[in-house]
């Protein structure tokens, strides 16, 4: 029991002492236990191995199925879509049909949920494992039916004669046992002509609890005996903890304090007692100045140490095609630091104790958290077990991992349950951000504007083996392998287009930096979002330059049906008029109404999306409010039309709010946008119509869609703006004060 400003002084060898283990008691809230009610009794000593069908699907008495998913829902809709992929399969119905997410002691590794793999990986092996299982129980059912399995199907949970007859249903075939097989890799698929649920849009099964209140989401999670946590962050990166005043929080009853180093947090019964406590602790730090700042960051990265350079695509070497071109054209483009925005702060419970813990959590890697806590502090692996809860929103590494090492480290500290709730000030302060990126482009063109050389220049945080240090670990001194990343950085910055007869000399070089100013993190479609921007944007110089329209321009070079429909497709939507750029009058008032569209192939390999827009620009203001947008989206199979559309609308609209509003401020100590107002975004006034048109391939590969919409909407803004005003836009973000200083300098003197 607490009393009143107990105090715990820890060294780092005494931390790593207590706790010996983890190991986890199994506890949800109502609508979580809800969708793992169909959970068998043995589930505990389940396999976890996905190349074991019993990793990934149970088969109950009753006929109901359990499929256990490695990958989250983070907001995707992936739990209706992976049920209706492995209902297919199975020729079960959906509302028969349970999901497990996300728990390390329950559902296989398959990755951290990222780069749209939710469907791409975790789906697909669910898919595979559940067609496994119907091979199975048609086998089964042929032994008890005395027929050949030829002769049979699964339907509608019965294995049953195709022509007609009385059937026998899963649960008797195998109700609550093992299937003890591996997932056949060969085990047919449904053919699209078949399916009956896939491509439906099926309601999610996660919104009627989230539209009435009653999801639990990590924020409301509790427990028995559960504290309240807060850590105590130092006024700059790299302060240390010089001196703690307890008796400064004399007043306030029951609180613990925990010291162990530089770390400092307090613990409480109540929650608002800690929030007090944290806020009223005086505390001296250690003064530290190693941050560039923001201003001058372009120079920063110029001047920085080079780790090493890649050659990322190399289509033959630009400087001589270059010099010989008919016109020649150079650009560089700018995309800042960027916090996940995440709208509730990040969260997470541990129960460390001796015999028995638990984490529950909103990461996007399980498995990956689990591997580090174990690592961390020194647990053996198979003891620690994390548990999936959703959260307000990650969009890749935000602080879930950091603020659930924040309550292992206080609930190890306390011998008690503690929940750490982050503050707004911890979240836009302290998660790793999206880092900077700066390109310097340089294309040659012939007589026709036909592109004959392209050379790309990048400047990129380099990634380090190792993990995303924890800011409290750090401060407590315990070790760590300070690894560093932020995803697939230099993918896109090549021209998606047949350029001059395919005989373009191309080639993309990533400068990969030592240093980056802040800790960096994967932010939604990490680096392809900058990288496009510069793409299509310094593509739509070349089309004006040329004097041809904008979609002219693209359609032109080329020659993949499936590209040629997305933009044609987007521009349809838009009613686009084909003309060039720019067409600066003013319309309603002072107002100047402009077009644009930008085109993306994913990673040159995946998704096709084109995106086009209508922007207004008040020149008096410099404020850009985009009106309509139109988006043909093409990720092959269509799994669930609704969730998709959904998705990709999310996805457009939170990009449109790092392209207008979002940049992080930093001094030489901290950073300083840490609320609402240093760092807005998108408000819903600003919110314009989004128009989506899916093209469903069902015979083609699946693809996620989680990111490849986000990354053409920088460059379809910028164009339109430029179609409006005449000026180019080329550091991100869009800000008014931005605005007014480019259309400053485009008036003469």
């Amino acid at each position: 029991m607490l009393t009143h400003t107990q105090t715990t002084n820890l060294s780092r060898r005494d931390l790593l002492r207590t706790g010996g283990t983890l190991i986890v008691s199994f506890a949800f809230g109502g609508a979580r236990l809800a969708r793992a009610q169909s959970t068998p009794a043995n589930a505990g000593s389940k396999p976890l191995d996905p190349k074991e069908l019993d990793s990934f699907v149970a088969v109950h008495a009753d006929g109901s199925v359990t499929l256990y998913c490695g990958k989250v829902d983070v907001g995707t809709g992936l739990r209706i879509a992976v049920r209706q992929m492995a209902a297919e399969e199975l020729g079960v119905a959906v509302d028969r049909i349970s999901l497990v997410e996300g728990d390390t002691g329950l559902t296989p590794d398959q990755g951290s949920t990222g780069g749209s793999t939710g469907l791409t990986r975790g789906g697909s092996e669910i898919r595979q494992a559940a067609a496994t299982a119907r091979q199975a129980l048609i086998a089964m059912g042929a032994g008890q039916l005395k027929r050949p399995a030829s002769e049979l199907v699964l339907s509608d949970g019965q294995v049953r004669p195709v022509s007609g007859g009385a059937g026998v249903g899963i649960g008797t075939l195998l109700g609550d046992r093992r299937f003890s097989l591996k997932v056949d890799s060969k085990a047919a698929l449904k053919k699209p002509a078949e399916y009956a649920v896939v491509g439906k849009p099926l309601p999610r099964p996660d919104i009627p609890a989230k539209c009435t209140g009653r999801e639990v989401y990590v924020q409301d999670f509790t427990m028995p005996g559960m504290l309240h946590g807060r850590v105590i962050r130092p006024a700059s990166f790299g302060a240390k903890l010089v001196s703690v005043d307890e008796s400064s929080i004399r007043a306030i009853p029951d609180v613990k304090v925990v010291r162990v180093e530089s770390f400092l947090g307090v613990v409480a019964k109540d929650e608002w007692a800690a929030v007090r406590a944290a806020r009223e602790l005086k505390v001296v730090w250690s003064e530290w100045t190693g941050l560039p700042g923001n201003d001058g960051l372009e120079r920063f990265l110029r001047e920085g140490e080079v780790q090493r350079d890649e050659i990322v695509v190399n289509k033959g070497d630009p400087g001589p095609a270059l010099a010989s071109a008919a016109k020649q054209f150079s650009a560089s483009y700018f995309w800042p630091n960027q916090s996940h925005g995440s709208i509730g702060p990040s969260c997470a419970v541990a129960d460390v104790h001796d015999g028995g813990a638990t984490v529950w959590t909103s990461t996007q890697g399980p498995h990956a958290l689990r591997q580090n806590i174990a690592k961390f502090f020194g647990f053996p692996e198979a003891k620690v077990r994390t548990i999936f809860l959703d959260g307000a929103g990650s969009y890749g590494g935000n602080g879930n991992d950091d603020v659930a090492a924040d309550a292992v480290l206080l609930s190890k500290s306390v011998s008690a349950p503690v929940r750490v709730q982050w503050m707004r000030q911890d979240e836009h302060g302290w998660d790793p951000k999206g880092p900077q990126q700066l390109l310097d482009m340089r294309a040659g063109v012939d007589a026709q504007g036909r592109i004959v050389a392209w050379d790309a220049q990048m400047w990129l945080p380099a990634s380090v083996p190792g993990n995303r240090p924890y800011p409290a670990l750090d401060a407590a001194g315990m070790s760590q392998d300070h690894g560093q990343g932020a995803g697939l950085l230099s993918q896109n910055a090549d021209p998606p287009y047949y350029v001059a007869s395919d005989g373009a000399k191309v080639r993309v070089t990533a400068h990969w930096l030592k240093q980056t100013p802040l800790r960096p993190s994967n932010l939604r479609a990490p680096g392809k979002i900058a990288n496009v921007f510069a793409v299509e944007a310094f593509t739509d110089e070349l089309a004006a330059a040329a004097g041809m329209d904008p979609v002219d321009y693209r359609l032109r070079g080329m020659n993949d049906p499936r590209a040629i429909e997305v933009l044609k497709t987007a521009a349809e939507m838009i009613g686009w008029q084909s003309r060039t750029s720019p067409n600066p009058r003013p319309t309603q008032g002072n107002l100047r109404i402009g077009r644009g569209i930008a085109y993306a192939r994913y990673k040159q390999a995946e998704n096709y999306v084109a995106l086009a827009l209508e922007a207004a620009v008040d020149p008096a203001i410099g404020r850009i409010a985009v009106r309509r947008i139109t988006c043909a989206h093409d990720c092959g199979l269509v799994v669930n039309p609704d969730a998709l559309r959904n998705q990709i609308e999310g996805s457009i609209l939170q990009t449109l709010s790092r392209t207008l509003h979002e940049e992080v401020k930093f001094d030489r100590s901290r950073v300083t946008s840490v609320d609402w107002v240093s760092y807005p975004v998108l408000r819903f006034p600003e919110v314009p119509a989004v128009d989506v048109k899916l093209i469903d391939r069902p015979e083609q590969r699946l693809y996620g869609a989680g990111e490849a919409a986000c990354v053409t909407v920088p460059a379809a803004v910028a164009n339109a703006v430029f179609d409006a005003t005449g000026v180019r836009l080329r550091t991100a973000p869009f800000t008014p004060e931005r605005v007014k200083a480019a259309l400053g300098a485009l008036r003469p003197a």
